[in-house]
């Protein structure tokens, strides 16, 4: 079955960054898009960064300027550069990949941003 497995998470003061990466096995598909979703407690999921196999990418407007997302399109890998963390950066990190007839999950990630 597919796993999709996501690393890199943890406590960091404000200002500060991270990397977190997402690799995908047991898939025969290549990705055509992946992506990074975070939800904080009491929140709704929101999309922090896609990307497609092309190397188009988007960003959600409250990460926009500070993360940046790249891929490794071979291995089904995909990273996400945080940079600038702020406290409001704080999330469960998910992994998204979507292949035909399904949606694909990591079982998320905790990033903290605190002093």
């Amino acid at each position: 079955q597919v796993q999709v497995v996501e690393s890199g998470g943890g406590l960091v003061q404000p200002g500060g960054s991270l990397r977190l990466s997402c690799a995908v096995s047991g898939s025969i598909y290549r990705f055509a898009t992946m992506g990074w979703f975070r939800q904080a407690p009491g929140k709704q999921r929101e999309v922090v960064a896609i990307i497609s196999s092309g190397g188009s990418t988007n960003y959600g407007d409250s990460v926009k300027g500070r993360f940046t997302i790249s891929s490794d399109i071979a291995k089904n890998t995909v990273h996400l550069q945080m940079n600038s963390l702020k406290p409001k950066d704080t999330a469960v990190y998910y992994c998204h990949f979507p292949v035909p007839g399904n949606d694909y999950w990591g079982q998320g990630i905790r990033v903290t941003v605190s002093s």
